[in-house]
């Protein structure tokens, strides 16, 4: 068995409502929100990015376990807004948790999948036996074109996962992957800003590869649907995986505990793994997750998870913990962002 065995995670404490940048743009609010289905985002400070988050989030997730920061064979940063083009974040994060240095290490990039991409990578060497326990992180400090629609999804926040072969909290059963050169979204060397297809990025991008690579997943598995209590997608804004979830008959009971995306954004790599972080909250031993991550470019990752009884001794409070926020206005916004000096 293989799996997860500790988890954290980091939101900042800002908060933007969607109703204050439409207002900024001149834009009907009600419009904006009914159409993404989000109402407010996380911001991070001006003195925040992805490995002082990855940071937080590993810092929770390696806390109940003083020896397992010795044991650490991989360190693996899923992201696309990394503070370098050309330095590593997590030869950087496995300095700053004090690891040894007897660790393989690398950023992964796959848009919004990276951290998925880097997680089953991780899974192998642990399921080989190469390594004992490897951490992954998803961290993202997602930033937009200002005026541009994806600046009232675009987020931050991040997640931290420690694999291993013992103490499973999360077994990982199986796993598919279906990738395509779509490009429904980019940022080229040097852009400050992503740039992306409009409507093209749904039906040809997000829903193509979710649906297949979650099709294929069950297929491989002989599993239906409803043998899950919970499924989790990647959530760009609250309408797609919504939508997504129709196609795939998975009902709003299922995807309610994950469906986090109205609160918080899109936090990019962090955002579906954020969902899953969410369902740790709640899941009983027993219960099965269904997870699909999406990177534009174009792949989705397809996860199936089972619930051990450790569950209960490894519970984070997610939504407690998300509820201690702070307002601000666009103006701050822009200075965290660095949209403005």
């Amino acid at each position: 068995m293989v799996g997860i065995t500790d988890y954290g995670f980091y939101i900042p404490k800002y908060r933007i409502k969607v109703s204050d940048i439409a207002s900024q743009w001149g834009k009907c609010s009600e419009k904006v929100e009914n159409t993404l289905q989000v109402h407010e985002k996380a911001v991070a400070g001006i003195d925040e990015d992805v490995l002082t988050m990855a940071y937080e989030a590993s810092i929770m997730a390696l806390s109940s376990n003083k020896n397992l920061r010795s044991e650490i064979g991989s360190v693996f940063v899923g992201s696309e807004t990394f503070p370098y083009a050309v330095k590593p974040t997590s030869s950087s994060l496995g300095e700053w948790l004090g690891l040894s240095h007897d660790y393989l290490a690398y950023d992964t990039q796959f848009a919004c999948k990276a951290a998925t991409g880097a997680l089953i990578s991780a899974m192998g060497l642990v399921k080989s036996k190469d390594i004992s326990t490897a951490l992954v992180c998803g961290s993202d400090k997602a930033n937009a074109r200002p005026k541009d629609v994806l600046e009232y999804s675009a987020s931050s926040g991040a997640n931290a996962w420690v694999l291993g072969r013992e103490n499973i909290i999360a077994e990982i059963v199986d796993w598919t992957s279906f990738t395509s050169d779509t490009p429904d979204f980019w940022r080229r060397s040097k852009a400050e800003f992503p740039s992306h297809a409009g409507r093209f990025t749904g039906t040809p991008a997000y829903f193509y590869h979710i649906t297949r690579a979650i099709e294929k997943l069950l297929q491989k598995t002989s599993m239906t649907t409803d043998m899950f209590a919970h499924v989790v997608f990647h959530m760009p804004n609250g309408s797609f995986p919504l939508k997504a979830a129709k196609i795939l008959n998975i009902t709003k009971e299922q995807m309610h505990q994950g469906y986090i995306v109205k609160n918080l954004g899109n936090s990019y790599s962090a955002s579906a793994l954020m969902g899953l972080v969410s369902v740790l909250d709640v899941a009983k031993p027993g219960e099965k997750i269904l997870f699909a991550s999406y990177g534009s470019g174009a792949g989705s990752d397809a996860i199936i998870f089972n619930i051990t009884d450790k569950i209960v001794e490894k519970r984070k409070n997610f939504l407690k913990m998300i509820s201690e926020k702070t307002y601000i206005h666009y103006i701050t916004y822009s200075r965290n962002m660095g949209i403005i000096k």
